[in-house]
């Protein structure tokens, strides 16, 4: 089964919440969800980086955009910092897509049982494009 579905993911150099302030006046996006590393029970965020936002979504009309801070200690060079993000329904599936997209491209974050009840991980196509796959683990 395919994706369920595919949103922009952007990060940031600590400007998150700037981003969405603005994304909010210019395009009328209002935030659905908005957690900061400070909050997160698993991220050992210093001081400097507590307020910055680990996720937030934001809805566009009836599109979503999904946007983070980089993580700690790292930063992001500019036209590396958008990912294309697919949600899926099955866990199945998403180890099964993640497998094959994965071939000739370069693996950022094994696929992983997350802190916020999904199964997550990151890659670099062999085209050079960033891919995030999230599926929601059985409850």
């Amino acid at each position: 089964m395919p994706a369920t579905s595919v949103n922009a993911y952007l990060n940031f150099n600590g400007t998150a919440a700037e981003a969405i302030a603005f994304y909010g006046r210019a395009l009328g996006a209002t935030v659905t969800f908005l957690q900061r590393f400070g909050e997160t029970p698993e991220m050992a965020a210093g001081p400097d980086a507590a307020d910055h936002v680990m996720h937030a979504s934001l809805s566009i009309g009836s599109a979503s955009l999904m946007i983070s801070d980089s993580m700690p200690g790292s930063t992001l060079t500019p036209g590396t910092n958008t990912h294309v993000c697919l949600q899926y329904g099955d866990i199945a599936d998403v180890d099964t897509q993640f497998a094959a997209m994965s071939e000739g491209g370069r693996i950022l974050m094994p696929l992983e049982n997350t802190f916020w009840g999904a199964r997550f991980g990151m890659l670099v196509d062999r085209f050079g494009i960033s891919w995030m796959f999230n599926a929601e683990l059985p409850k």
